[in-house]
């Protein structure tokens, strides 16, 4: 395994620690209090990608997303070989971080989640949170480059909260939230309709910021 997919791994593996520890975390201290759980998840997701991305991005351009990737081999700025490599190491990664959070909180390791995200309107969410978070990456890359980490940190954070869907925005995030049955799951039969929104979000934004960004 070269730098580029380890980074890649290990990032992905430590966001999800952050999104679906923080979950756990919360929903345990908030005793029932939704809205301080879903505080705590949006801080703490927030602050692991700064700190994420900041450290591996100068590595592997800190995707930690296929949807990302998939941007960046729309754009031509990532080899076909690197996306076909990156994108099954994010999966890998995020399934991990899942399955190591859930010994740190002493449950149940393998686990699959029974919360249902299934409605058109968080399909509408998601293009427009994948939308978003490229839009920020790219907009940070043209205009402030340095400022990418605390722009995406800051993006996410408050897409946990003007998002119906509360800002998956990531297939590698989604399809490890499907195994957890903790505050942060998504039912596994609904995270492929997820996936799709979020690559259609992610090829709009492309799109845009061809004449935006020209």
């Amino acid at each position: 395994m070269n730098n580029k997919m380890l980074a890649e791994g290990l990032g992905t593996g430590f966001l999800l620690i952050a999104v679906v520890g923080s979950g756990i975390m919360g929903e345990t201290l908030a005793s029932g209090n939704v809205a301080v759980a879903l505080l705590a998840n949006s801080i703490a997701t927030g602050c692991a990608l700064y700190f994420l991305i900041t450290i591996l991005g100068p590595i592997s351009g800190a995707h930690f997303n296929p949807a990302v990737s998939f941007a960046f081999w729309l754009r031509g700025e990532l080899s076909s070989k690197d996306a076909a490599l990156y994108i099954p190491t994010q999966i890998i990664g995020g399934v991990l971080g899942v399955w190591l959070t859930h010994l740190m909180f002493d449950l149940s390791v393998f686990q699959t989640s029974s919360t249902g995200r299934g409605t058109s309107a968080l399909w509408i969410a998601e293009i427009v949170a994948t939308f978003g978070l490229v839009f920020v990456i790219l907009g940070g890359l043209r205009h402030r480059a340095e400022a990418v980490p605390m722009l995406v940190a800051l993006y996410i954070t408050g897409a946990y909260w003007f998002t119906a869907s509360t800002s998956f925005a990531n297939p590698a995030v989604t399809i490890a939230r499907s195994f957890t049955d903790t505050f942060a799951g998504i039912f596994p039969a609904h995270a492929p309709m997820f996936i799709v929104c979020q690559l259609v979000g992610a090829a709009l934004c492309v799109w845009i910021a061809r004449a935006l960004f020209r």
